[in-house]
C-alpha cells in the first residue's frame, strides 16, 4: 500500500455530479481527487462507448437546461463542440408509429374513430370521478389520461421497464417524467380546425449534443479538472469509508489489484447509496433500510448496418408486449459523426432488466440474435444488412422509486446529516433520485459551493422537487 496522501475533498464518482462537483472546487482553490470504478471511460451512464470506429451513447443524454449556470458550465467546458439537434421520437405501437411526446391529435386520429371515442369517455370519466388517494404510477396516469390510454400506452411499457407492475411505483416518478395531455382541449382544438394543443405546455422541440455524444462533453471536463491540478483515479473501486477521529475520512479503494488510500476532510459520493452504507465503518444505523432500495438495469445491444437513412427518430419507444426490447436508438440521428461512414447507421436496442437475471447472464450472441430478431420484427430493417455488433451492459441505470422509497431515504439523510456532516450525496444515483443530467450537474455544483463556503447555502434535496418535468419549454 503506498503513502496516504490527503486533499480537501474527495470525490466517489466520475459522473456528471462527481465531475461537476470537482471542476467548481479547483476554481474556488480546493484540492480534489476523484476515484471512478470504470478502468476507462468518465461520463458514468452519460459515456460515449467506442467500439471500432462507432460510437454510441448509453441510453440517449440530450443537453438541455432551465438554468442559465448549467448552460454555463456546458459552454465553458465545450464552447465549440455541440450540435443543435431537432427531436424526433415516436411510440411504436400496434404496428402503429405514434408521435411522443404525446400529441392529442395525432394520438387519437391514428387509434381510430372508435377508439377514440373509448378514449374520449374513459378520459371523461377520469375528469369526473379522479382516483383520489393517487400513490402510484397508475393512479397518476389513470388520473391524467384516462384508463384506456393508460392500458394502450402506459400499461405494459410500465412493466417491461420495471420490472413490476404500474401499481408497484411511486406516483413520483410520472410527475417528473410524464407530459400531461389534455384530451378536452384536443376536442375544442379539433371543432376550430386547429391541431394544436394551446393548453398544454410542449417539451423541447430542439437541444444541443455534443459531435461524439456525451463522453466528448466529460472527457473535456476530466482534462480540465486535471489542468488545474485535480486528480482522476481511473479503475479505482470504492471498499471502504471510515471517518477519523479528527473528523478526516479515509477511503480505501482497489486498483489494478492493490489496495489504496486517499484521505479528505469532505468526501462526495455519487455511488449508489446502498453501495455506500454497505462500505462506511462504523455501518450505518439506516443500512438494512438502505438494502430495500431498489435499481433497474438496461442491456444495450448496438447492431451495425449498412443502407440508407430510414427514420429520423433519435429514438422509438417500443409498447410491443411481443418482443423484450424497450427502446431503439438511431445514434446516427444524434450526430452523424457517431458513425465512421454516411453509409453506415447504428441501432442500440435496449433491453430492461435487472442484473443476475435471466436476461442479464444471456451470452452476447443469443443477445444478438435477439437483436437482430426484434429490428425486424419492429422496424423491418432485415438481419441481413447487420454486418457488426457489440453488447454493453450498464447496471444501476434507473433508481426505482417503490412506494417505501421516501421514507428509507429520509431515514438516511437524517442520520448522515446528524453523524456525518462533511459526507455528501450528489447525482442520479448518490441521491437514488431519477435526475436528468441537468439535475446531477446542479448538485455537484451547489455541493462544491456548499463546501467552499464551510456551510449548508444551498438544499441540493430540493433540486427536480417542483413535480414538473424538466424538459418543458421555459428556459
Amino acid at each position: 500500500m503506498s503513502e496516504n496522501p490527503i486533499s480537501d475533498v474527495l470525490c466517489i464518482g466520475a459522473g456528471p455530479a462527481g465531475l461537476a462537483t470537482a471542476y467548481e472546487l479547483l476554481k474556488a482553490d480546493k484540492s480534489v481527487c476523484v476515484l471512478e470504478a470504470d478502468p476507462e471511460y468518465v461520463g458514468g451512464i452519460a459515456r460515449t462507448f467506442r467500439y471500432k470506429d462507432f460510437l454510441f451513447d448509453i441510453g440517449g443524454h440530450r443537453f438541455f437546461t432551465k438554468s442559465r449556470e448549467v448552460e454555463d458550465f456546458w459552454h465553458e467546458i465545450l464552447p465549440n463542440d455541440f450540435l443543435t439537434r431537432e427531436r424526433h421520437s415516436h411510440i411504436f405501437y400496434n404496428n402503429t408509429f405514434f408521435p411522443y411526446p404525446l400529441d392529442a391529435w395525432a394520438t387519437l386520429s391514428r387509434l381510430g374513430p372508435w377508439q377514440t371515442i373509448l378514449c374520449g369517455l374513459s378520459y371523461l370519466r377520469a375528469r369526473l370521478w379522479p382516483r383520489r388517494n393517487v400513490k402510484s404510477l397508475a393512479d397518476w396516469t389513470v388520473n391524467q389520461f384516462g384508463q384506456r390510454l393508460y392500458d394502450i400506452f402506459f400499461r405494459d411499457y410500465s412493466a417491461k421497464l420495471w420490472g413490476v407492475p404500474a401499481t408497484s411505483i411511486s406516483a413520483d416518478w410520472a410527475q417528473q417524467r410524464i407530459n400531461r395531455l389534455n384530451l378536452w382541449q384536443a376536442v375544442i382544438n379539433a371543432l376550430q380546425g386547429t391541431h394544436t394543443n394551446t393548453a398544454v405546455k410542449s417539451l423541447i422541440k430542439s437541444f444541443k449534443y455534443p459531435r461524439k455524444g456525451p463522453g466528448m462533453f466529460w472527457e473535456a471536463a476530466a482534462a480540465k479538472i486535471k489542468q488545474r491540478g485535480g486528480i482522476i483515479h481511473m479503475g479505482a473501486r470504492v471498499t471502504g469509508v471510515e471517518q477519523q477521529n479528527d473528523g478526516t475520512w479515509l477511503v480505501t479503494y482497489q486498483q489494478s489489484g492493490e489496495t489504496q488510500q486517499h484521505s479528505a476532510r469532505h468526501v462526495v459520493s455519487s455511488m449508489p447509496i446502498t453501495e455506500l452504507a454497505r462500505h462506511m465503518t462504523p455501518p450505518l444505523a439506516s443500512l438494512p433500510k438502505a438494502q430495500r432500495l431498489q435499481y433497474r438495469d438496461f442491456i444495450v445491444v448496438a447492431l451495425m448496418v449498412e443502407g440508407p437513412d430510414l427514420f429520423i427518430d433519435q429514438w422509438i419507444y417500443i409498447n410491443d408486449t411481443d418482443v423484450k426490447v424497450g427502446r431503439i436508438q438511431n445514434f446516427k440521428a444524434w450526430s452523424p459523426e457517431l458513425v465512421p461512414d454516411a453509409k453506415y447507421n447504428c441501432y442500440g436496442l435496449e433491453y430492461f432488466c435487472t442484473e443476475g437475471d435471466t436476461f442479464w447472464q444471456l451470452p452476447n450472441d443469443d443477445l444478438i440474435a435477439t437483436a437482430k430478431r426484434e429490428l425486424q420484427t419492429t422496424l423491418g430493417i432485415s438481419a441481413d444488412t447487420v454486418f457488426d455488433a457489440c453488447v454493453v451492459r450498464q447496471k444501476k441505470a434507473y433508481p426505482v422509486y417503490t412506494h417505501d422509497y421516501q421514507s428509507i431515504i429520509a431515514a438516511i439523510r437524517i442520520e448522515l446529516e446528524d453523524r456525518y456532516p462533511t459526507l455528501h450525496l450528489v447525482g442520479r444515483n448518490g441521491m437514488h433520485r431519477y435526475n436528468n443530467q441537468d439535475h446531477a450537474i446542479m448538485s455537484g455544483l451547489l455541493t462544491a459551493r456548499n463546501i467552499a463556503a464551510e456551510r449548508t447555502v444551498f438544499n441540493t434535496w430540493n433540486i427536480n422537487q417542483d413535480g414538473e418535468y424538466l424538459e418543458q419549454d421555459e428556459a
